[in-house]
């Protein structure tokens, strides 16, 4: 069956947001009043799994592994 998984890859905190800031210094520039940009990436997978678990675990490990790092960033999976 296929699966439709959403992963959402964000910085832990502490960790420098270097394109966030730069946006938010931009708007402030255009006149926005923006305090503060979080960067936050989502993939959306489609999956070939026999359930919703084993698409989640599939995509699970494919973080893991690939999507996000784990040392500066935390991720959320989610079947859709």
């Amino acid at each position: 069956m296929e699966y439709v998984v959403e992963v959402r890859v964000e910085l832990k905190k502490g960790a420098l947001d270097a394109e966030g800031e730069t946006v938010q210094k931009s708007l402030a520039l255009l006149g926005y009043p923006v305090r503060r940009v979080d960067t936050v990436k989502v993939y959306r997978l489609t999956v070939d799994a026999k359930s919703k678990r084993e698409a989640k675990e599939i995509v699970e490990s494919a973080s893991r592994r690939l999507l996000a790092n784990p040392v500066i960033q935390e991720y959320a999976v989610t079947v859709v």
